[in-house]
């Protein structure tokens, strides 16, 4: 999900430097959902991680 998200960020960059700004400010807004998912899924499965481990 985090590759995802960088390549719609390189999308949003190089179509930014081209001067397409709508497909600009599409690409930026779909790699920022793309990175709160991500980072919602990373903290889910760092607790899961945490509760799963027992205790010795």
């Amino acid at each position: 999900m985090l590759y995802w998200a960088l390549m719609f960020f390189v999308i949003a960059l190089l179509a930014a430097g081209l001067g397409f700004g709508g497909i600009a400010g599409a690409a930026a807004g779909i790699a920022k959902i793309l990175f709160f998912v991500f980072l919602v899924l990373f903290v889910v499965s760092l607790l899961g991680g945490l509760v799963r481990r027992p205790v010795v």
